[in-house]
């Protein structure tokens, strides 16, 4: 079995797990691709694994990739593993974990649950963004998981972004912006906005606009197979356009066209888990003092 170990962030307590995630799989003789910059924590006698830098794509020969830190951690490992189908395996070592599944405080006992095979695969969906005009990084790997953001740059002022769903006019949200957001990533940035909560298998993307200036405008789930279309314009000239944690700036006046990637991501889901259970566990979706046994 060939596995990759990816870590976002070198804090003490990230490299500590990761150090620990190295040794449990060492010991079970898994041929390793580590995070080159993962390689500069280890000792020198234990750098003779192969590494892969942050803009490369793992190959397909991977079996897994272990994702070590939290929930940002794992969307950035989206980059490594691509359309490739790699499963990505979250150890969460952050502050919530709602994606990752492996929590530090357990690390042997549920790689040990993990290696017997006792978890399922989530799979999970994409958006795809393409602009009117290029961009590179966005033409080189333009896909979000949780969602994709338009948001006000160096300015105060609304944005008016026109919004077609399927070439038909929408509307044209008066806001701070608008959150475009996966089933899986309705718990995040779209949650705090006050948008719905989808589970994963749901067949939907939410349009959620930030602070909109119009009493009568909600939240929309559309269908997975829309294709969005939006242009913003504002008192500025460009704004922000964010894919998960990766944030660009956007001439104004330039079309947005999002739909649904065709390609999925897999993670992975230990024995005992579920997405309920972690709406309860994780953000106490449902908590009330009545419902303690």
């Amino acid at each position: 079995m060939k596995i990759a170990v990816f870590c976002a962030f070198d804090t003490p307590a990230t490299i500590e797990y990761a150090k620990a995630t190295i040794a449990y799989l060492e010991n079970k003789g898994y041929r390793l691709t580590l995070d080159s910059r993962l390689m500069e924590h280890l000792p020198e006698e234990t750098k003779t694994y192969d590494a892969f830098d942050a803009s490369a794509t793992l190959d397909s020969d991977h079996d897994y990739l272990f994702s070590i830190g939290g929930d940002g951690t794992l969307l950035r490992s989206i980059l490594f593993v691509k359309d490739n189908e790699i499963p990505i395996l979250g150890i969460n070592t952050g502050r919530l974990g709602f994606l990752t599944s492996l929590q530090k405080e357990s690390l042997n006992e549920a790689l040990n649950k993990f290696f017997d095979k006792k978890f399922k695969l989530i799979k999970r969906a994409l958006l795809a963004v393409k602009l009117s005009s290029p961009f590179a990084e966005i033409d080189q790997f333009g896909y979000a998981l949780n969602e994709i953001s338009i948001n006000r740059k160096n300015t105060t002022a609304m944005l008016s972004i026109a919004t077609r769903i399927d070439k038909e006019f929408l509307t044209t949200y008066w806001a701070d912006g608008l959150i475009i957001a996966t089933p899986t990533g309705s718990t995040g940035y779209s949650l705090s906005s006050g948008g719905p909560i989808l589970t994963p298998e749901t067949a939907g993307i939410v349009l959620n606009p930030i602070a909109p200036h119009n009493l009568n405008i909600r939240p929309l789930v559309v269908p997975d197979k829309a294709e969005i279309e939006i242009r913003v314009d504002g008192r500025g000239e460009d704004h922000l356009l964010s894919l998960d944690s990766r944030i660009f700036t956007i001439e104004n006046g330039t079309r947005i066209h999002i739909k649904k990637a065709s390609f999925s991501v897999f993670t992975v889901q230990l024995e005992g888990d579920n997405y309920f259970k972690t709406l309860r566990d994780k953000l106490f979706w449902g908590y009330d003092a009545r419902n303690r046994q």
